[in-house]
C-alpha cells in the first residue's frame, strides 16, 4: 500500500503540479495577478504525494502579514474533496499556528468548495457581487485641483500607500501584486492634487470586455467627488479604444461603492461568491 505524505511544495514539483493543475475538475484557483504556480517557493504552500503522484495541493501563501488567501485548492480522483482538504488542513494550520498565526481566507466560486469550507468551520465574512456598465453616463472629469495621468512604475510606493489606507487589512495589496496589475492593465491611471496621489484605477480587458479591478481614494480626499471623476476619464478612455461594457465587483457589505456604483449606471449581474475566513492562532 502506498502511503500519502503531506510536504511543502519546491520548485522541483512544478511540472507535477502543473499537470494536475490543467487535467484535474476538482480546482479552486483563486482569482490572481499571477498563476497559482508562480507561488511556489514562498511558505504555505503544500503538497500530498502517493508514490511518484503529486495527488492534491493547497496553497494559502501570506501576502500581507498575517493575511493568507487560498490561492489554489486541487485534487485527482484519488482522494475526495473532502479528504484531500482535510489531509491538506490539517498540515497547514500546524505550520501557520507556528509561523505566529494568520487569518486564512477564499472566496468560494463553486459549490463543493463552498461545502469543504463550512464544514471545516470556515466563516462567511461577506459576499463579493459583480456588477456591469453598459450605457455611458453623463459623468464630470473634472474635480477641482485634481488631474488624471498614466500610472507609472515609479508612482508604486504611493499607490500601495493609497491602497492600504482605502480598504481592509484583508483586501490590502503589496506593491509587487500591484507592479504585475500595472504591467498586465489596459489602463491604469492615477489621480493628483498639490500633495501627491491621492487616488488609482486599474482596468483589464477580455476580448471586447473590460474590467475594472481596483479603485480607490485615499480617505484624506474622499468626498469630493474624485471616484466619480476617475470614473469619469475611465469611461472615456473605454469609448475612444471602443469598450462599450465594464464589470467590477466590491463586497456586498461596502455600500458606499454601491451607491457610487449605482449612481453612475453599473448594475448587478445577480452574480455573488461569498468570502469564508478562518483564524488560526498563534502558540499560546
Amino acid at each position: 500500500m502506498i502511503t500519502a505524505q503531506v510536504r511543502p511544495a519546491d520548485l522541483k514539483d512544478h511540472q507535477r503540479l502543473s499537470n494536475l493543475v490543467f487535467f484535474e475538475t476538482r480546482l479552486h484557483r483563486h482569482l490572481d495577478w499571477r498563476s497559482p504556480l508562480e507561488w511556489l517557493g514562498d511558505k504555505y504552500f503544500w503538497t500530498v504525494e502517493n508514490g511518484s503522484q503529486i495527488t492534491a495541493a493547497l496553497a494559502c501563501p501570506e501576502e500581507a502579514a498575517g493575511i493568507a488567501w487560498v490561492r489554489l485548492f486541487v485534487h485527482s480522483g484519488y482522494w475526495s474533496a473532502e479528504n484531500a482538504w482535510a489531509v491538506l488542513w490539517d498540515a497547514a494550520k500546524e505550520d501557520i499556528t507556528r509561523a505566529g498565526g494568520a487569518k486564512v481566507a477564499a472566496i468560494a466560486q463553486h459549490s463543493w468548495f463552498q461545502n469543504v469550507l463550512v464544514s471545516n468551520r470556515f466563516g462567511n465574512r461577506q459576499n463579493i457581487v459583480m456588477l456591469e456598465w453598459a450605457n455611458q453616463p453623463r459623468v464630470s472629469r473634472e474635480s477641482k485641483g485634481v488631474h488624471f495621468r498614466d500610472m507609472i512604475e515609479a508612482d508604486l510606493p504611493d499607490v500601495v500607500r493609497v491602497d492600504n489606507a482605502s480598504f481592509d487589512p484583508l483586501w490590502h495589496n503589496s506593491q509587487e501584486t500591484l507592479r504585475r496589475a500595472l504591467a498586465q492593465s489596459l489602463f491604469a491611471t492615477v489621480a493628483e492634487d498639490e500633495r501627491g496621489v491621492i487616488g488609482y484605477q486599474v482596468t483589464t480587458s477580455s476580448g471586447s470586455r473590460a474590467h475594472l479591478a481596483r479603485l480607490a481614494v485615499h480617505p484624506s480626499a474622499q468626498r469630493r467627488g474624485i471616484a466619480s471623476a476617475v470614473l469619469g476619464d475611465l469611461f472615456t478612455r473605454l469609448n475612444h479604444k471602443g469598450y462599450r461594457r465594464l464589470s467590477v465587483n466590491t463586497q456586498s457589505d461596502n455600500q458606499t461603492s454601491l451607491n457610487l456604483y449605482k449612481k453612475l449606471g453599473f448594475a448587478r449581474t445577480g452574480e455573488a461568491y461569498p468570502v469564508y475566513t478562518f483564524d488560526v492562532p498563534a502558540y499560546p
